[in-house]
């Protein structure tokens, strides 16, 4: 049961937009991956985002401020 409680309790990051259109695509774990959910922001919104048993990573178009607990990262500079 814990195993399955941190999976779906796993790490959040947030994605504030710098500009329009900024466009959040979450991917699949196992064996392909694949998209399955995105998301539009524009200027000045945010996005608080969690990695799940179904969610391993998220591509990030456009500018973005990304807040991890390992720092700040800014995308599309």
């Amino acid at each position: 049961m814990l195993e399955k409680e941190t999976a779906i309790g796993g790490e959040y990051i947030v994605i504030k937009a710098l500009e329009n259109g900024v466009t959040i695509i979450g991917l699949t774990r196992g064996k392909d991956t694949r998209f399955h959910h995105s998301e539009k922001l524009d200027k000045g919104e945010v996005m608080v985002a969690q990695f799940t048993e179904h969610t391993s990573a998220m591509k990030i178009r456009g500018r973005a401020t990304i807040f991890t607990k390992h720092g700040e990262i800014e995308a599309g500079i």
